[in-house]
């Protein structure tokens, strides 16, 4: 009988297992078979024009890429302190369990918050109106969650012989922090900045409050009052307008390069976050 129970469940996990890979596969299909007559080289060459229904998506990409660049290096610090703080530092494992009962619940929040607290804080109290650095600070907070716990893993799955031999040729608390768990610890955080970005970078509602406008910027060259095009807000705005074919070819067009940018950066994590488990296992 228990058997029996064990195939039904295998069989129901199997079968919801497919169902989620057809849907996610026919999602794919359909958004390649409409965006691909959009892609070209002037396509990524050119500017936006006409409101979208002519032009490329030249600086949106760029301005996508700069968010996710400017959210990495706002999210980096503060997660290596966090893993270290939780796997280091940190004594008492009640301690422990609310530091990590806060990062999941901060990995739960609409993104919709980040962006209302991006706009009032650093747009409004900071007086940075719309700006990339806003965006990006406010992208890195959503991945913070990802990247701090995938790195706390990564720290976990270092060996204790590496330490307890670094302790026997004295090295100091702060030296094998450095020179033996964060050593072997950076692809842990390569990996979760990794899947980090891979979900900021379709976030629309928090860069639509603090970074990004539709048409009219370029390269930012200040901080304050220095938006930057993006690839989410000019999807976001072209759907509005997708009963004109010729809009219509560019939105297809831009999910799929934006689509692109998350298969990327998901299959860049992918290796070392199997390794990860892998070691974890040993």
């Amino acid at each position: 009988m228990r058997r029996a129970w064990d195939f039904i469940f295998v069989a129901i996990a199997a079968a919801c297992a497919f169902a989620a890979l057809a849907v996610l596969g026919g999602l794919v299909f359909a958004i390649a078979r409409r965006g691909l007559p959009a892609i070209s080289v002037s396509f990524f060459t050119e500017q936006i024009r006409l409101v979208g229904a002519q032009g490329g998506i030249l600086w949106n990409l760029v301005g996508t890429v700069i968010l996710l660049v400017t959210a990495f290096f706002a999210c980096a610090p503060f997660a290596v302190a966090l893993a270290l703080l939780e796997r280091v530092w940190l004594r008492s494992p009640r301690t422990k369990r609310w530091l990590r009962l806060g990062l999941y619940t901060m990995n739960g929040l609409p993104s919709i918050v980040f962006g209302i607290f991006g706009f009032i804080v650093l747009g409004q109290w900071c007086g940075w109106g719309k700006s990339w650095l806003a965006g990006g600070v406010v992208l890195g907070m959503s991945m913070l969650p990802t990247v701090t716990v995938v790195l706390i893993e990564r720290i976990a799955a270092v060996p204790s012989r590496y330490v307890e031999a670094a302790a026997g040729l004295g090295l100091r608390e702060s030296q094998i922090v450095w020179a033996v768990l964060m050593r072997q610890s950076w692809g842990g955080l390569i990996t979760g900045s990794l899947l980090g970005l891979a979900r900021a970078a379709g976030e629309t509602a928090p860069i639509m409050f603090t970074a990004t406008i539709f048409a009219g910027a370029t390269f930012p060259k200040a901080i304050a009052e220095s938006p930057v095009l993006t690839l989410p807000y000019h999807i976001f705005i072209l759907a509005q307008d997708s009963f004109d074919p010729a809009v219509g070819s560019k939105l297809w067009g831009s999910a799929l390069v934006l689509l692109g940018l998350v298969f990327a950066l998901s299959l860049a994590a992918l290796p070392s976050r199997l390794r990860l488990h892998e070691e974890a296992n040993v």
